[in-house]
């Protein structure tokens, strides 16, 4: 069993905005394959996927960015899943939009629900995709840039973006070998 998890804000408020490219590539992968949303569990939205070679757990823990690591840990513990088998989805700041970035492992990048997931964890040798969203306009605050919607110019970059990072995880699940998938999408 695998389990992919988008990081993001739950509620209307913050749908649309920067900060949720880990659960726009989720809800995409979710279109992609027929599936939805249908189950909560340990503060999360989530649903298996029986895909040809595997169940994989698709996760969108609802406890704000900043925990995100409350809901991805019990899932982990739960499903009794090793750290090789987890894809974590999330927005970056240092990659300019339209851009992603897969990693077999990193650091937190001062990215606030990595931090969560990787103290919760224990580690940060998770695999994960970074979405670019790229930095704010001079003058803005980094946490006006996360929570707002993309600008017109960004926004088809984005969702091509997103379109290649749920690609990049079905190929994954489907038998490429992580570094195999991260050859193919790191350099578009």
């Amino acid at each position: 069993m695998k389990m992919i998890v988008g990081l993001g804000n739950p509620g209307e408020r913050y749908a649309g905005t920067r900060h949720n490219a880990g659960f726009e590539v989720l809800d995409r992968l979710v279109d992609k394959e027929g599936l939805s949303f249908t189950d909560q569990k340990f503060e999360a939205d989530f649903t298996i996927w029986h895909s040809q070679s595997d169940k994989v757990l698709l996760v969108k823990p609802f406890t704000y960015m900043n925990n995100s690591g409350q809901a991805v840990l019990p899932f982990m513990s739960y499903f009794g899943l090793a750290i090789d088998d987890l894809v974590v989805v999330y927005d970056e700041l240092d990659l300019e939009p339209g851009r992603i970035r897969l990693r077999e492992l990193g650091s937190a990048g001062g990215h606030n629900g990595m931090k969560s997931i990787i103290h919760m964890l224990g580690t940060s040798e998770f695999k994960r995709i970074r979405v670019g969203i790229g930095r704010p306009h001079p003058g803005w605050k980094v946490v006006d840039h996360v929570l707002a919607p993309f600008d017109k110019e960004s926004l088809p970059l984005v969702t091509q973006a997103i379109d290649q990072a749920a690609d990049a995880l079905i190929d994954w699940v489907h038998g490429k070998s992580y570094s195999e998938v991260m050859n193919q999408y790191n350099r578009k």
